[in-house]
């Protein structure tokens, strides 16, 4: 496979082990081009086949994408029925480019609360790619920062675990993240200055890069440019 000449711009043996994205704007690209919002979400799934692809590519390790969060449930009922058909067929088709790609797929979330049909796909998907050994994908379903965390403290309870040897490896491990390294670099689409309820526990020394690019026409160029930017930062992790 012949280079991409956009890999001139970065450093490829300094790339950020793990990435994480907040995918937004499907619904104002929708509202800009006179669609309405379910052609948006369409259009940001071609956008999700093409940066996986890229950064299976040059070699992310890890790539996390927050892509239905608790709180859009609250959404449109047929917005979110549309939701979840997107979801079923981006399951149903991606698993041959997951597989192409050696990418292992991953998800986060309360997923037991998704469609049947969504869990089971969920499931065939991570059986089929378990044993790849290069990017590992995980989507964000039925996520919510504030709910993990809950959720960690609940479990830490009922399995009795001593106060006095409480540690942050320890909650860690109790986090749906628990066997993925944090985020070094979080990217936020659509300009939006805000976190939205994602990671809140893993980006605590993540680099932040927000872009007003709406998350459809976030092209692969767009994830080289910020990944340009976070090789010039000098990450200190709270010390001198």
């Amino acid at each position: 496979m012949a280079k991409d000449k956009l890999l001139d711009d970065i450093d490829i043996d300094k790339l950020p082990v793990h990435i994480a994205i907040i995918m937004d704007g499907n619904g104002r690209w929708a509202q800009k081009s006179g669609l309405n919002r379910i052609r948006g979400h369409r259009a940001g799934v071609e956008t999700i086949r093409e940066i996986v692809t890229f950064s299976a590519e040059i070699g992310i390790k890890y790539l996390t994408m927050y892509a239905f969060s608790v709180e859009n449930w609250g959404r449109p009922k047929h917005e979110v029925n549309m939701l979840m058909r997107l979801l079923e067929e981006y399951l149903e088709k991606e698993l041959t480019t997951f597989k192409r790609n050696n990418i292992k797929f991953n998800t986060i979330g309360f997923t037991e609360e998704l469609p049947l049909r969504v869990r089971e796909l969920i499931m065939r998907d991570k059986e089929e790619t378990k044993n790849n050994s290069g990017l590992v994908l995980t989507l964000a379903l039925n996520y919510s920062g504030r709910s993990e965390i809950t959720d960690a403290i609940k479990r830490i309870i009922k399995d009795k675990i001593n106060p006095d040897e409480l540690s942050e490896q320890t909650v860690s491990k109790y986090l749906f993240t628990n066997d993925i390294p944090d985020p070094d670099l979080l990217i936020r689409t659509s300009g939006e200055m805000r976190i939205s309820n994602y990671l809140l526990w893993q980006i605590s020394y993540t680099e932040l890069w927000i872009t007003p690019i709406l998350w459809p026409d976030f092209r692969k160029k767009y994830l080289i440019e910020a990944i340009k930017e976070y090789q010039k930062r000098e990450r200190r992790f709270g010390k001198v």
